[in-house]
């Protein structure tokens, strides 16, 4: 098991581009992959965009046989699983 930053956030947001994530999921010939982030607003809810990267995530990861495992957001003490909500 191994930890990769792939981006860091300003206030308002950050970058985390699927092409970017695997290519270092591939180089590390990982089997699965899972994606943590946080929210610093203290709201473990997923926005839209954390939806559509986790769409895209679970589509990437399907067509290179990396599955993603998991999507968690982080909230302070709180966080939201992708996967215990069953939308993986």
């Amino acid at each position: 098991m191994s930890e990769v930053m792939i981006s860091r956030g300003g206030l308002t947001g950050t970058v985390a581009d699927p092409k970017v994530i695997f290519s270092k999921a591939l180089a590390m010939r990982a089997a699965g992959i899972v994606a943590i982030h946080n929210h610093p607003s203290g709201s473990s809810n997923p926005s839209r965009a954390d939806r559509e990267l986790t769409k895209n995530l679970q589509w990437a990861g399907k067509m290179l046989d990396c599955p993603l495992l998991d999507h968690l957001i982080v909230a302070g003490d709180d966080y939201f699983s992708f996967a215990d909500a069953g939308e993986l």
